[in-house]
């Protein structure tokens, strides 16, 4: 089992240094394939100078050619990802037997994470987060829903494919009354794949949560920079749905409990 795990933060700090050049190349017009190479003097890197993690240590964040500072972008992503690759391991891990269910949620866990990272990058650079990317991962978290039982496929419950729908509902409506300027509908079309993937419950929980993290974060922000601070801040708010998401997933935090919601809706049909 160490071995597993070990091997999964290897792979999950590989796909994290792919996920800095995809979100780095993403409609940019370069393509995937050409070599990577430093953003100061445009070097060529080497194999050695690729490598996840090790080669940052090893080159003391520095470019062998010019010395140019590399970001920490590079080595917290592959972390990151490498971390939350043993984390979705460790869940599937923890079953009695590991059922083609069982592999094919891990799967697109997994996959899902890999598309969720670069939402993250490309939100925070960019405050937006791309069509392509968010509805690949809700078309996995729809996926996702009819997985499960001993056939494997199996007929979810309704409240189940509601979620979805009825959590991404008030960002929609917050970004139409707003004409954007309060929520971007990218955060809608993020939210309507954690509800899938979690259930109204967990979905609840990690959108409440994201809102809380984000909340402190701002003002820890805001009370850091109050001398340069502007009137008008853009936060990208994906990265902490995302946050709040894997809070739920891989930890199971919870801090409401919408049962109350159901019952009132329930009532309202």
């Amino acid at each position: 089992m160490p071995l597993v795990l070990v091997f999964a933060f290897i792979f999950g700090c590989v796909i994290g240094s792919f996920s800095n050049v995809v979100s780095l190349r993403f409609k940019t017009g370069k393509g995937l394939n050409g070599r990577s190479m430093c953003m100061s003097c445009g070097k060529t890197l080497t194999w050695k100078e690729l490598v996840p993690v090790f080669s940052f240590a090893v080159q003391k964040g520095k470019c062998h050619g010019c010395k140019s500072k590399i970001s920490w972008q590079y080595p917290l992503v592959e972390l990151t990802t490498g971390l939350l690759f043993v984390l979705i391991a460790s869940q599937s891990l923890k079953y009695a037997t590991i059922s083609p269910a069982v592999i094919m949620i891990t799967l697109l866990y997994l996959i899902s994470t890999c598309i969720l990272i670069v939402i993250t990058i490309y939100d925070i650079k960019h405050k937006i987060i791309p069509d392509s990317l968010v509805y690949t991962f809700d078309m996995l978290a729809l996926i996702s829903v009819f997985i499960g039982g001993i056939s494997i496929i199996h007929a979810p419950h309704l409240w189940t494919l509601l979620a979805g729908p009825i959590l991404a509902l008030p960002f929609a409506l917050l970004w139409l009354g707003s004409k954007g300027t309060w929520m971007g509908l990218g955060d809608a079309k993020l939210v309507l794949g954690i509800g899938w993937l979690l259930g109204l419950n967990g979905g609840a929980n990690a959108v409440i949560l994201a809102f809380w993290i984000g909340a402190v974060v701002s003002l820890l922000w805001m009370f850091a920079t109050y001398r340069r601070f502007k009137s008008r801040l853009e936060i990208p708010f994906g990265p902490y749905l995302i946050l709040g998401m894997y809070l739920v997933l891989l930890f199971g935090i919870q801090v409401l409990d919408v049962g109350i919601l159901k019952a009132l809706l329930v009532s309202y049909i």
